[in-house]
């Protein structure tokens, strides 16, 4: 007759197994997910990182670009990964949006995901395109309250980023101004540089190439400090309006994966992301470089789940 196993036995038996798993980590190549299509800023950062990351973790990293539904299907796909540290999302803070504009969303964004650790952060800003005929914020808010509901603003749809930094913009300012939603921010920044809309609310990396055409014009920094890479542009504070907005991005893996493993990634991660090299890379970019480990990232994301989850109810956004 076979007996049945204790329960101190079975966790006796199972604790060397868990721990030789975490011994063998990483024991076959990464995959980092990045829920975005090809060439913005989040797969940029993704490649930008993905050299060192796999020299310090001793195994390949292929980076996997799988976009849809404002990142929720890669966020999806990695929730239902297995939880053995081989698959890890790229988040950003749409990841923090969707929650606040979505009716139901197929993961829990706190239980299903361990967040490892934060990886840089940068301001978005307010870009006009360089035909518009103002050179300052007070300019714009000027020429907008001439204009009640005249002049736009593009973003990379409803409920992304740039759409809400809009709205916390028109709160703090005491302006109307009228949204325009595109599929994603790229056909946004084309319309901005042609003049099709007034204004836009993005970051440096995503309007660079504009920027250095000459084609729009950065009026104001939503950080709390100057960037280098634009000594000459106030930051909104500077200019009298009392608004931060930053954009970050941070590695998660699903649920429930150990701990030691999220522990070597987050301490794999400090290593690349200070690196001296890659700096100057970020930088270029306008994106600071953040390496925290789980505890402050995770503090991070809930705080913007709940930030933004009011300021969603406020304005009644919700996902079309």
């Amino acid at each position: 007759m076979i007996l049945p196993r204790r329960p101190a036995l079975v966790l006796a038996l199972a604790l060397p197994a868990a721990a030789r798993a975490q011994e063998g980590w990483p024991n076959r190549p990464i995959r980092l997910v990045v829920p975005f299509a090809p060439g913005g800023s989040s797969d940029v950062l993704a490649r930008l990182i993905q050299p060192g990351l796999a020299a310090a973790l001793g195994q390949p990293v292929v980076v996997e670009n799988r976009p849809g539904a404002g990142s929720l299907l890669g966020a999806e796909f990695v929730a239902r990964s297995p939880a053995d540290g081989h698959t890890l999302l790229l988040a950003d803070l749409p990841f923090a949006i969707l929650p606040a504009i979505q009716d139901r969303l197929p993961y829990d964004p706190i239980a299903d995901f361990e967040r490892v650790s934060a990886i840089g952060v940068a301001p978005l800003m307010m870009f006009v395109p360089a035909s518009l005929p103002v050179r300052s914020i007070a300019e714009f808010v000027a020429l907008a309250q001439s204009r009640p509901e005249g002049l736009t603003y593009g973003s990379g749809g409803v409920g992304a980023a740039s759409h809400l930094a809009g709205e916390l913009f028109q709160r703090a300012s005491g302006i109307r101004l009228t949204h325009v939603p595109y599929r994603g921010g790229g056909p946004a920044m084309q319309d901005l540089a042609a003049g099709r809309v007034q204004a836009t609310f993005v970051t440096l990396a995503t309007a660079l190439p504009q920027v250095q055409a000459g084609q729009v014009r950065p009026l104001g920094v939503m950080g709390t400090a100057r960037l280098p890479a634009l000594p000459d542009v106030p930051t909104f504070r500077e200019a009298g309006i009392d608004l931060v907005a930053e954009h970050w991005w941070g590695i998660m893996a699903p649920g429930r994966t150990p701990a030691g493993i999220v522990a070597r990634l987050a301490e794999a991660l400090a290593r690349v992301i200070t690196a001296p090299d890659l700096t100057p890379r970020l930088e270029a970019l306008a994106v600071l470089p953040r390496a925290e480990g789980p505890a402050d990232f995770d503090r991070l994301v809930r705080a913007d789940i709940a930030r933004l989850a009011e300021l969603a109810r406020a304005q009644n956004i919700r996902a079309q």
